[in-house]
């Protein structure tokens, strides 16, 4: 039989929006993962991918197996995915699993459903690569902060009231609509949210540029005199002001929640979820597709009317963006983040330093492996010699396979495991 678990080398994306060489959480687990990577101490070191991606097709790093990478391998073995995951999922792995490490904030965007998909690849093949959903889910492993989903109203109009360059660009007209919308009305919400920020997306570019100059100068004069600039959302704005100058995308964070995580912390992005990462390293997982739609604080191109005719316009306090992890009822070492789409779940395994022998235990689903701390050596029935697992190491599993870890490490193990549980 050929292997079916095995080591993989995977693949570094150089984003410019990535931390810098060993501040990168990517680029740390990249050097422990392999000692022969040499780490360039000024370039960005952003995503690693762990998956099939045709951009970043994970190398298989077991020389007994023929095919070169692991999108080959699983299209010779469909079988090693699962049954029920090989047929939902036409044979293809139904997830892409990354790090990211984050430096300056990701463009405001959100991932189209199904249905938008198809329609979008239809017309735009260009810029909407594929007809496939993309909902994904970030967990932090360091400090992590983003932005996801519309603001509760009062915290809105609080800052239309107190930012007079934001109202100028809305309007009085919408800006009023908003101030009168009740809580009982919610569909009444969120059309007048809606228009306040389509109004805003789609403002003369001189016009906002000028008011953003404006804001900008007053909360620097403000921050500078020891003044409370909160009320304006002043570091944030000062923050990504200095990023991206003159970019739209600076005005949103007076719509949209900031949402801070704190390791081992998640949150989901369902389709149609305005959302931007901000800062700090997180692991990630996705449906397979690149299709994102774009409106600020970004170079790359931005599609306005579309991200604004599809966005869910329901406000949430930040404290609903939190994801809760359910610990197993199997293995208490488990926590598992299950979102409400089939495509993809993730588990954090947590072994304490007192197991010397854990189980990673079968499943009916192809699973990726990656180890954030802790030194095993792992053996398998499924692999062709036993594997040195330490910081970095990144392993496929396939369905119904299982693998022994001999713990070594004084501090016990955490590790993060990528599956399709259907």
């Amino acid at each position: 039989f050929p292997p079916a678990v095995f080591p993989l080398s995977c693949v570094v994306q150089n984003y410019s929006w990535g931390k810098v060489g060993l501040e990168s959480e990517v680029a740390k687990l990249v050097a422990s993962g392999d000692p022969l990577v040499q780490i360039q101490p000024d370039q960005p070191y952003a995503e690693l991918w762990m998956g099939t991606h045709p951009r970043g097709d994970a190398l298989i790093r077991d020389n007994r197996i023929p095919q070169k990478t692991l999108g080959q391998w699983i299209t010779d073995n469909p079988a090693c995915l699962g049954a029920k995951v090989k047929d939902t999922f036409q044979g293809q792995l139904p997830f892409l699993f990354k790090v990211l490490s984050v430096n300056t904030a990701l463009s405001v965007q959100a991932h189209p459903n199904k249905e938008l998909a198809v329609k979008l690849h239809a017309q735009f093949p260009e810029h909407y690569p594929d007809a496939n959903h993309k909902p994904e889910m970030a967990i932090a492993l360091t400090h992590f902060e983003g932005m996801c989903g519309f603001r509760p109203v009062e915290e809105i109009v609080s800052f239309l009231q107190n930012v007079p360059e934001l109202r100028a660009l809305i309007g009085e007209v919408a800006a009023e609509q908003l101030e009168r919308s009740g809580s009982d009305d919610p569909r009444g919400v969120s059309a007048a949210l809606r228009v306040c920020f389509t109004r805003l997306m789609k403002s003369e570019k001189k016009f906002f540029v000028d008011q953003l100059n404006m804001l900008v100068k007053r909360i620097s004069q403000e921050a500078a005199e020891g003044k409370d600039t909160s009320g304006s959302n002043g570091d944030l704005l000062l923050r990504l002001h200095s990023q991206y100058p003159g970019d739209i995308g600076c005005f949103t964070i007076y719509f949209l929640n900031l949402v801070k995580l704190e390791p081992g912390e998640a949150m989901f992005l369902g389709a149609n979820e305005p959302h931007a990462y901000l800062y700090g390293d997180c692991v990630e997982i996705m449906a397979c597709s690149d299709n994102t739609v774009r409106a600020g604080l970004t170079p790359k191109f931005i599609d306005v009317l579309t991200l604004c005719e599809m966005l869910n316009y329901t406000p949430a306090p930040s404290s609903s963006k939190i994801f809760p992890a359910a610990q197993s009822q199997l293995d208490p070492h488990v926590y598992l983040y299950d979102p409400p789409v089939p495509d993809f779940t993730i588990m954090r395994i947590e072994i304490p330093a007192s197991i010397k022998l854990y189980l990673i235990s079968a499943m009916d689903s192809a699973s990726i492996l990656l180890v954030i701390q802790g030194t095993a050596v792992g053996t398998s029935t499924a692999a062709a010699s036993e594997m040195s697992l330490h910081r970095g190491s990144v392993l496929f599993i396939s369905a119904n396979e299982s693998m022994s870890l001999h713990l070594s490490s004084p501090n016990g193990m955490l590790l993060f495991r990528a599956c399709c549980l259907l």
